[in-house]
């Protein structure tokens, strides 16, 4: 039924969304609006009034006089590129099914590879943020996951050298449907390691439902219950049921990584993780996916570049 209804959701087309936000104003006044709903409030002292200086692009407060740029404490703080082609960059990034690289979205923007990818960074940690703050809840497959192509001559599987491990959680509604994807990456599979996580990836009461592998024990005590099924090795147990929606997600994911990206260095996983995760999240809200965004992004203190290059 998930499945179906996916297929009848329709997101904002190309010519709908240069419509609604290709002018600058259209991308000023929206931001405006999900910034202050309510209209604006001076962050210095909370009064409401407010007047706009002559040939000035800021808000002065009536009472404290504080002069307040409508980008300032947002990820589009000192920003120096028009918000047009910020919404535009959000509209490739929050519709990219599979992702966009910073070269592609830098085409399509008609910026620098360099600019691109600085914007995509932001982007992304917007959407890792807010996915960090969403447990999932009601019945959840767990599976142990790595990113990272085979080295010639190297070991393979668990433990192989340069791979990132990270835990893939799905949760399932009662018909057995998907309902909320969750992907973040640990240091290792230790129960020191996945109890120190579960506490932020599931809410109270949470069905766990896990393999085999000794480092989800961690889970007993922490989730509502804990199911650890033990699925052997190879294609076959990827197949079992209890396991469906995880390595379908699992599958989908890596084969849009290795399309898109190539591979993906350990230093941003979470970023790139965080961004399928939240286009997963909202497959049925396709439509509203850029408002979203931005109300998210208004509320999100700006992000130094220094921060973005350490991962």
């Amino acid at each position: 039924m998930g499945l179906k209804l996916a297929s009848r959701v329709r997101g904002l087309s190309d010519a709908a969304f240069r419509e609604a936000f290709g002018e600058e104003e259209q991308c000023r006044a929206a931001l405006f609006r999900l910034r202050w709903p309510e209209g604006f409030v001076c962050p210095a002292c909370g009064h409401r009034g407010y007047c706009v200086p002559a040939r000035r692009r800021l808000y002065q407060c009536n009472r404290c006089k504080t002069q307040t740029s409508l980008t300032a404490g947002t990820i589009f703080h000192a920003t120096k590129l028009p918000l047009t082609i910020w919404f535009a960059a959000i509209h490739l990034i929050v519709t990219a099914k599979n992702g966009i690289s910073s070269v592609e979205l830098g085409r399509r923007l008609g910026v620098k590879q360099p600019t691109a990818w600085t914007m995509k960074q932001k982007i992304m940690a917007v959407m890792a943020r807010r996915e960090a703050d969403t447990p999932l809840d009601g019945r959840v497959e767990m599976d142990d996951a790595y990113l990272g192509g085979v080295r010639s001559g190297g070991k393979r599987g668990r433990g192989a050298a340069g791979k990132t491990p990270f835990v893939a959680a799905v949760s399932t509604g009662p018909e057995g449907q998907p309902r909320k994807l969750k992907l973040a990456p640990v240091k290792g599979f230790t129960k020191r390691e996945i109890a120190r996580g579960a506490r932020r990836w599931l809410a109270p009461g949470a069905e766990a439902v896990t393999d085999g592998l000794r480092c989800w024990n961690a889970l007993d005590g922490i989730a509502g219950s804990h199911r650890a099924i033990r699925t052997g090795s190879g294609r076959q147990a990827a197949r079992i049921a209890p396991f469906k929606w995880v390595n379908t997600s699992l599958g989908n994911i890596k084969s849009a990584i290795t399309g898109t990206y190539r591979k993906l260095g350990p230093d941003h996983a979470e970023r790139y993780l965080a961004s399928f995760a939240w286009r997963y999240n909202r497959r049925f809200q396709l439509q509203t996916m850029i408002p979203r965004f931005v109300h998210s992004a208004a509320r999100t203190q700006p992000i130094p570049y220094r921060n973005l290059i350490a991962g």
